[in-house]
């Protein structure tokens, strides 16, 4: 893969400027990144004017990281202990409740699976940490979606594409729309075979201490006409809710 060198250039300037809590002037910026004077200058300003370094005024201006990078790191270390508190528990509960067991957060229009956990028999499956699946036909994203502050979902349903990947994929949005309520009726989504013929998921919303959306939780298991998928559902929205207190949600609060 070919790699922006813009972008790179950037990124190269965040890391001197970090690691110099006096600051790194544009001259040195330059000389550590064997870069022309006006290239450095476009890249510094642009990230002056984005909040992402301060410009601190001496004999030379000199760059520090500022407040809006502060934000982007304070918000990696919190989701890195937001995992740290639910693995233990996502781990135990594979194995409670014998199926794999996913966590995913929105990435766009699609979820990301940030941790996957499997009982000591798992069902193979596919899904891998790291992947990216769609949000409309998926119990996961439908949980996400259903939970999303509403302004964020008409711009998400205008920008999915919707693919038909089973017989009973939904792809109509005012269809969706009706399934999402449904879904914040009875606190989880089911993916009935929507995603993979053979698959059958239930997800279920988790929330942090602001009270805001952090991901979804769900469930994954083979189809079986024996399965009674709202009882399944049930546990998997206590499992959610419980980590959602977990991390400090206080329920009525968002």
């Amino acid at each position: 893969m070919k790699l922006n060198r813009t972008a790179q250039r950037t990124i190269e300037i965040l890391e001197i400027i970090s690691q110099k809590p006096e600051g790194a002037s544009l001259d040195e910026l330059c000389g550590r990144l064997d870069l022309p004077k006006t290239s450095a200058y476009d890249i510094v300003t642009t990230l002056e004017t984005l909040g992402m370094v301060h410009a601190d005024w001496g004999q030379k201006k000199r760059y520090t990281i500022g407040l809006t990078a502060y934000r982007i790191g304070i918000n990696y270390t919190n989701n890195l202990n937001i995992m740290n508190v639910m693995e233990p528990e996502l781990k135990k509960f594979a194995h409670e409740i014998g199926k794999t067991v996913f966590f995913g957060v929105r990435s766009d229009c699609e979820v990301v699976y940030i941790c996957k956990f499997e009982p000591e028999n798992p069902i193979i499956t596919t899904a891998t940490v790291g992947s990216r699946i769609p949000m409309y036909c998926t119990s996961l994203g439908k949980a996400i979606l259903a939970y999303s502050e509403p302004e964020i979902l008409q711009q998400l349903l205008k920008r999915m594409d919707f693919v038909k990947r089973t017989e009973r994929t939904i792809t109509d949005p005012d269809r969706l729309m009706e399934e999402l309520e449904q879904v914040r009726e009875q606190g989880y989504a089911l993916d009935a075979r929507e995603m993979e013929e053979h698959a059958e998921c239930v997800g279920a919303p988790v929330f942090g201490a602001d009270g805001n959306l952090v991901g979804a939780v769900s469930v994954s298991t083979l189809y079986r006409d024996a399965v009674n998928y709202e009882e399944l559902g049930q546990i998997v929205s206590g499992k959610a809710k419980k980590l959602s207190e977990m991390l400090g949600y206080i329920r009525g609060r968002g």
